[in-house]
């Protein structure tokens, strides 16, 4: 694997470094030598946080783990991110472009019996209604919901509103 380490307030001693590539190493198991894996370290506040990311043919396998040490994030986001490779394996892995992924073809062979499938329970319709980004979010809070789907009056898109951790606010919108 091929690691690009970035650190935004932190210096990136040869240490995390070393903890980084022996963590995140482990999951070399399940990737090809060349495969890429971003990482970023940051501290805001006393959170040490570590955000992985590692693109694999169309997809991206990513985690971001956060605690007061660096090296129990480090820990934490290997946890994360082997469990969602155990997990989503048959929904990351199409067996018709296996041979050109980044995945190493024990992984793609192996039959896990995969318990936690992803199971549709509820499915709601509702009309979307054309509203300004402001009127989105506050109708959001009225409903106590962590984001809102609404077609954007100014653009007449589909766009979607959503609460982020430290309470602001974000939107999602399609590209042109």
């Amino acid at each position: 694997m091929k690691f690009t380490i970035v650190g935004k307030n932190i210096d990136v001693t040869p240490g995390l470094k070393e903890a980084v590539e022996e963590k995140i190493g482990k999951l070399e198991k399940y990737f090809t030598p060349d495969t890429n894996v971003n990482v970023t370290l940051s501290v805001d506040k006393e959170q040490h946080k570590i955000e992985v990311t590692i693109p694999v043919k169309g997809k991206i396998i990513r985690s971001e783990q956060a605690s007061s040490d660096m090296y129990v994030s480090i820990d934490l986001v290997e946890e994360v991110i082997e469990r969602q490779l155990k997990k989503y394996k048959n929904k990351l892995v199409d067996k018709k472009q296996a041979e050109t992924s980044n995945f190493k073809k024990e992984y793609i062979e192996t039959t896990d019996v995969d318990d936690d499938e992803i199971k549709i329970e509820r499915v709601k319709k509702f009309d979307l209604k054309p509203m300004y980004i402001e009127d989105a979010a506050v109708q959001m809070e009225l409903l106590g919901h962590e984001f809102f789907v609404f077609v954007n009056a100014e653009t007449d898109q589909v766009n979607v509103v959503y609460k982020r951790k430290k309470g602001s606010y974000g939107l999602i919108e399609p590209e042109a």
